[in-house]
């Protein structure tokens, strides 16, 4: 039995080692950083709770955190929306494992180029003299282009929809590809409507899939910066971006505090994520 455990041990080791090099090392070293301090030029090791508060006892920086929670709610709320649908499309109405994966397959295309790229072709599109305000004015749907399409909240969630939405399909579908097709036969042999059969038998089933769904979205979004600069021209704010802009003003401790400060709240959110729904089957 010694020899068993010594042999488990080995084969864990490599792992262990990855992650304590990649992953519990950098997270030590940020909550080290965050209790420095520094000036203009340089950083001062020390043990002070300036930059904790500072950061937090700003209205700004509750303000900016509860913004990036909104924006995480409002994409969550979207893309579970459409990628619950899509998915329930590829696994229950398409027929054959060939059309399902080349349905698939075509809804992975957009990925297959830079976040970035797919963010600025919103641009052209979205702009006050771009394709959508041209097209409604010359329907006569509008009188004078809509301001709020670019640059804006509604861009920035447009945006995040865009990138993340098959982050949530993904594991949706293959949770759905899982369930035993005679669960639904003896749904409707029961008497069991469309819905009631999605509500009692797939969604339950499929619960797995969203937890993971939801987690890459929450993380994805909550800790993504670029997409809010570009997207509300700075008239948004997120805790990333806030990040981002004191690293560029070289205030390294007080961008750990608050990134700190972000590592715990998606840290809480994942554990009411994984509270709701237990993942442990589809891992």
């Amino acid at each position: 039995m010694r020899r068993s455990a010594l042999f488990s041990w080995l084969q864990a080791a490599p792992l262990a080692l990855v992650l304590a090099v990649f992953l519990l090392v950098p997270m030590a070293m940020l909550v080290i950083v965050s209790f420095f301090d520094y000036d203009s030029y340089s950083l001062i090791p020390d043990f002070v709770l300036t930059n904790y508060r500072e950061s937090f006892s700003s209205a700004v920086t509750w303000r900016t955190f509860g913004k990036t929670l909104w924006f995480a709610g409002l994409t969550w709320v979207i893309t579970f929306g459409i990628g619950f649908w899509v998915a329930y499309y590829l696994a229950f109405v398409v027929r054959g494992d060939m059309p399902r994966m080349v349905l698939f397959v075509l809804c992975t295309v957009p990925f297959w180029t830079s976040n970035l790229i797919r963010m600025i072709a919103w641009v052209p599109f979205l702009g006050r003299n771009g394709l959508m305000n041209s097209a409604l004015i010359g329907m006569g749907a509008i009188n004078k282009p809509l301001e709020f399409l670019l640059f804006s909240d509604f861009a920035v969630v447009l945006a995040f929809v865009h990138l993340y939405t098959l982050f949530m399909v993904v594991p949706v579908f293959n949770t759905m590809l899982r369930i035993d097709r005679r669960l639904l036969e003896a749904a409707r042999d029961a008497g069991a409507g469309f819905w009631q059969t999605l509500w009692c038998v797939i969604l339950p089933l499929t619960k797995p899939g969203i937890g993971i769904g939801s987690i890459f979205v929450v993380v994805l979004v909550m800790g993504d910066f670029a997409t809010v600069r570009l997207m509300s021209g700075g008239q948004s704010a997120s805790v990333g971006l806030m990040i981002s802009n004191q690293i560029g003003l070289m205030q390294y401790p007080a961008a750990a505090a608050n990134a700190v400060g972000l590592l715990a709240m998606v840290l809480l959110l994942m554990a009411a994520i994984l509270r709701a729904i237990d993942i442990r089957r589809e891992l």
